[in-house]
């Protein structure tokens, strides 16, 4: 209902705005040009007539041709500064950021003041985690790899890899 409403009162201005325009424009013709009365005059005045037109529309022409080379000169303009901010996005380089260590009260005091004293401990909620569990989850298998390398060179090691392949193949 509003919206119909609103349209409907838009519409209304716009067809207002659309005469307002049109009066305008007869006023400013009735100006510029005012009507020609031709009844009534001498061949003579009629050519003086037809010759004061014809160097008002000179000067209109001359008028309107600066115009549009005065625009032209702006449109190109124009297009030039386009391309050049164009080409200025494209060299551009965002320069890589810094990481910046921030400590949780440092954070806390910009955000709250620093008035409020606040102090987190972020370490006390975390979960403790033994050494040992963490070496159980190893293999014994580790041992001193200079043995390993020392026991794999040469053609024998070759040999007990290729074996080795050949046995898990089977």
């Amino acid at each position: 209902m509003l919206k119909s409403l609103m349209v409907a009162k838009a519409k209304e201005e716009l067809e207002q705005e659309v005469l307002v325009k049109e009066e305008e424009k007869e006023r400013y013709l009735a100006e510029r040009a005012p009507s020609l009365r031709t009844g009534g005059m001498s061949l003579a005045q009629l050519q003086d007539l037809c010759r004061e037109l014809h160097a008002k529309i000179d000067v209109v022409d001359e008028e309107r041709y600066d115009i549009e080379a005065k625009v032209m000169l702006n449109t190109r303009e124009i297009k030039d500064l386009n391309i050049k901010v164009l080409d200025l996005r494209g060299k551009f380089k965002r320069p890589n950021l810094r990481r910046v260590r921030v400590s949780a009260d440092a954070i806390l005091r910009s955000l709250l003041g620093s008035k409020h004293k606040v102090s987190m401990d972020l370490r006390a909620n975390l979960k403790s985690v033994k050494k040992e569990d963490t070496e159980k989850k190893r293999p014994v298998e580790d041992s001193d790899w200079r043995k390993n390398v020392e026991a794999m060179s040469g053609m024998e090691g070759r040999k007990k890899m290729f074996d080795a392949a050949k046995g898990s193949a089977q």
